[in-house]
């Protein structure tokens, strides 16, 4: 958990010249990139860890790419965080929403359109629905975090699609 707040941190501090830059100097590998900012921001002892996050918390920097998928970020990776520690969080419903919109036409980094081709993606607890085929159905969150990978979720989720779901990378 604490690699995940200290990549949530290291992204916050990515403005576009400064990813760009970085990217450069990491060979223009991503995940050589990430493991310099978790590596930077991890710091010595959990308590450093959260300081380095609380100092970014409120900022607004990104790398460049679309605004959606920093929001699915935020998303996911807090879900990373809470879910194991048993915390609970409702997030806006438009916020899901539009990252469950943007995560389902694009395989951007995370490959989700591939991951849910072919099956009906529905929220049970929100106005939302997708795509064609054997159906997936669950909480906007569980089905958002099925459309990253999330394994974990599976079992909050129901309908025909779901064990051709899990079996897709």
């Amino acid at each position: 958990m604490r690699e995940v707040l200290a990549h949530m941190t290291a992204t916050a501090k990515k403005a576009p010249l400064a990813f760009s830059a970085k990217m450069i100097a990491s060979g223009f590998r991503l995940t050589t990139l990430q493991a310099k900012g978790i590596a930077a921001e991890r710091g010595d002892t959990p308590a450093e860890t959260l300081e380095h996050f609380r100092a970014v918390q409120s900022s607004t920097s990104h790398p460049p790419g679309p605004v959606d998928s920093w929001l699915g970020e935020t998303i996911v990776h807090a879900e990373d965080i809470r879910r194991p520690l048993a915390i609970t969080h409702t997030y806006p419903t438009d916020a899901t929403v539009r990252v469950a919109n943007f995560y389902r036409r694009s395989n951007l980094i995370i490959g989700a359109k591939r991951r849910v081709a072919g099956l009906t993606l529905r929220a049970t607890d929100a106005d939302w629905s997708a795509g064609t085929g054997p159906e997936v159905a669950g909480p906007i969150v569980a089905v958002v975090l099925a459309m990253t990978g999330r394994k974990a979720v599976l079992g909050e989720l129901s309908g025909d699609g779901v064990t051709a779901l899990a079996q897709r990378p």
